[in-house]
């Protein structure tokens, strides 16, 4: 009996890999099969249905096409641009239907989707927007289309934008975990919420000062496609007088209201369709494959793509890794083929020495070819450490920039695995000083001061660098310093930037400055792990996660925060807030 039992196990064994292995060949064959491009009909409409979170530069997921629902679905701004460009010259699209109710990005993002779809507009062709309901950012976006319709019984938040900042101190006494906190500069507000129950007032001054900015700048462009007086717009807002869909109409922020048949129905109307005719709805993610953009210009300019937060190692998703930042600068300095390089930035910062790293790479480009920084949603204190070693800086008015400062945290949890898990630990050392970072003891008074000390050292290294970078004096670069935020438009005044303006501008000045405009490929870097890589890694993660998930239950969330608390040890430059429209 044993042994049947062992053999039976063996052979279901066997079945469960061969199934395993046709499993994997199957969805091979249907990624092999899905390469190469898509053939779109005549009369087509382009269908904007943006549902998933935007970064900088989409990473194919082919599961999200095999299995929907599966997969990480995401979208990359660069690549949305270039479906769009490509649309307003393909004589098979007649328009572009817009359809969203919410928006995961920041408002850079969303103005550089505004400017794409207004170059596409130039053609002659139609744009149209329809949702079921309308976020703040999802409406800043539609508002440029040639119309703006909304569900019968829908809504459109239009109330301006808000900050909510969450602290942790009373969490911490209860949990009698100490936070450590070295920082140089007033506005230095990543730390706040370890030690304060609430906004200091150099934070809120800061914080008032980049909404009203960022909002003022998103009216006006609203008021400029709506034909809406910008005086009005405001006082709509703050009173927030669209609260039905009615009143989305009578104020002028919609022009109708339709159900989603009647949409159908308009929309084949501006075709000559008969109403029982399928509507030629092309989506995003076809269109894209139907088409590769011409590169056959021997010049090209190098896009570098830092996304994410900034840390030492290789890059990934929403990750700036310095290894892979080196190593894609040294490469394209050092490519006789590349006659540019832009240095694409989305980064709140993070690890100083990393930052450090990439800048000192950046700076040595410089010295052999043009080197443009271009700012998207963030580029703040290590994103603007990355910028401020670019020959131009191109920032878009609503950009979060700056945070010229540096903080250092080390949580002391010696009272927390002591008294409320039973964890004890006792130091043995040489000399005076011991474990610089440590969390089983609090900091001596002298490892105190040469924590300080050191976080003022990394400031003078950061300052004096912008200094250099920005052609000012020291003193000069610290009067905007001190771990402000500002916005782009208010970083152009005060020099911390050089032009307004979105990727497209920073490519023109790269080639400009190369002395190839017209005759430049684009190439974006990173580039894209190879399928089965991603495969593989997406898989050792994913399993990661769902153990996790399985064995902490509802805590995992907390551990989640807890992960991100913990990437806040050592010297930071960081942001501390992360701005996006609802």
């Amino acid at each position: 009996m044993s042994f049947l039992k062992s053999f039976f196990a063996s052979c279901l064994g066997t079945i469960v890999g061969l199934a395993s292995l046709v499993a994997v060949g199957f969805i091979l064959v249907a990624v092999l099969s899905n390469e190469g491009t898509v053939p779109i009909a005549d009369d087509s409409v382009l269908h904007l249905k943006l549902e998933a979170p935007i970064s900088e530069l989409e990473v194919e997921d082919p599961f999200a096409d095999i299995f929907p629902g599966a997969g990480q679905q995401s979208y990359g701004i660069i690549q949305i641009k270039e479906a769009i460009r490509y649309a307003k010259t393909d004589p098979k699209i007649k328009g572009i239907y817009l359809n969203t109710s919410f928006l995961l990005t920041g408002v850079a993002s969303l103005q550089e989707l505004r400017e794409a779809i207004l170059d596409f507009k130039e053609s002659g062709k139609w744009v149209i927007s329809y949702a079921d309901f309308y976020s703040e950012g999802a409406y800043y976006l539609a508002s440029v289309a040639d119309k703006v319709y909304l569900y019968k019984e829908g809504e459109v938040e239009f109330n301006g934008l808000a900050i909510e900042v969450s602290f942790f101190k009373k969490l911490f006494d209860k949990l009698e975990i100490k936070p450590q906190i070295f920082r140089v500069g007033d506005f230095k507000s990543a730390v706040e919420p370890f030690m304060r129950e609430d906004l200091s007032e150099e934070n809120k001054l800061q914080l008032n000062s980049i909404l009203g900015s960022i909002y003022g700048e998103m009216l006006h462009n609203i008021s400029d496609s709506r034909k809406i007086p910008y005086e009005k717009l405001k006082e709509i807002s703050d009173k927030m007088l669209v609260r039905s869909a009615a009143l989305a109409v009578s104020n002028g922020l919609v022009d109708s209201l339709y159900y989603d048949d009647q949409i159908q129905d308009l929309l084949r109307s501006k075709l000559g369709l008969e109403k029982k005719k399928s509507m030629p709805l092309v989506t995003y993610k076809k269109y894209k494959k139907s088409f590769s953009l011409p590169a056959s210009s021997k010049n090209e300019i190098a896009v570098i793509v830092a996304d994410g937060n900034i840390l030492p190692g290789k890059a990934q998703q929403g990750v700036v890794g310095a290894r892979t930042i080196v190593e894609e600068f040294r490469k394209a300095r050092n490519n006789d083929k590349v006659k540019a390089i832009v240095l694409r930035i989305n980064s709140p910062g993070g690890v100083f020495q990393a930052g450090d790293m990439m800048w000192r790479e950046i700076t040595l480009a410089t010295k052999q070819k043009p080197v443009i920084a271009s700012m998207g949603d963030y580029a703040a204190s290590g994103g603007y450490y990355l910028a401020m070693g670019c020959d131009t800086i191109v920032t878009r008015p609503t950009t979060i920039t700056g945070s010229i400062g540096v903080f250092s945290v080390l949580f002391d949890l010696s009272k927390f695995l002591g008294d409320k898990i039973g964890i004890t630990s006792e130091e043995v050392k040489t000399g005076e000083i011991g474990e610089l970072v440590t969390v089983t003891r609090p900091l001596t008074e002298v490892e105190k001061d040469i924590w300080q000390k050191q976080t003022d050292a990394v400031y003078e290294t950061f300052t004096s660098k912008a200094a250099e970078g920005r052609s000012m004096s020291q003193a000069d670069l610290k009067k905007i310093a001190s771990g402000r935020v500002w916005t782009g438009s208010q970083a152009k005044d005060n020099g911390l930037a050089d032009v307004l303006g979105g990727l497209d501008d920073a490519v023109r000045i790269a080639a400009q400055k190369a002395g190839v405009s017209g005759d430049y490929k684009l190439r974006y870097y990173p580039r894209p792990k190879p399928f089965l890589e991603r495969l593989m890694g997406d898989w050792e993660d994913n399993t990661k996660v769902k153990a996790l998930q399985t064995e902490l239950g509802e805590y995992y969330p907390w551990y989640q925060q807890w992960d991100k608390v913990k990437t806040y040890q050592g010297v930071q430059a960081r942001m501390g807030v992360e701005f996006r429209v609802k």
